[in-house]
């Protein structure tokens, strides 16, 4: 079959005209999560991890060798801490500090409070 014909036929069984462009219709994994998460109702658990992510680089190389944040919950980020010490430092000294920098780098609506525990 010549190539006009079968172009011909292939445009009139879609109704459409065959382009010749082809499309690149390869994405990356971040793109297919990133559509995929809303529906799987996973967003929530991705912004998660965007924060657990970040904590070292928010709070400091110290504080995270000796904190992890464990949960995200209804605005609330509670973190553990591995000595006392350690948590009266976090929540007498810094607490705000680090709450406005969570703040300013993933918004106000998503963290309101920070809670730290030995644990």
């Amino acid at each position: 079959m010549p190539k006009s014909l079968r172009k011909t036929v292939i445009e009139e069984w879609r109704g459409l005209p065959e382009s010749d462009e082809k499309l690149d219709r390869t994405l990356s994994t971040r793109e297919v999560l990133l559509q995929l998460a809303p529906k799987l109702g996973l967003e929530a658990r991705l912004r998660e991890e965007e924060i657990f992510s970040a904590w070292a680089e928010i709070v400091g190389d110290f504080f995270a060798r000796h904190s992890r944040p464990v949960r995200l919950n209804q605005g609330i980020l509670v973190v553990n801490v591995l000595q006392p010490t350690v948590l009266y430092e976090l929540d007498r000294q810094w607490k705000s500090l680090i709450l406005t920098k969570l703040k300013e780098r993933f918004g106000g609506k998503l963290i309101k409070e920070l809670r730290f525990r030995v644990g």
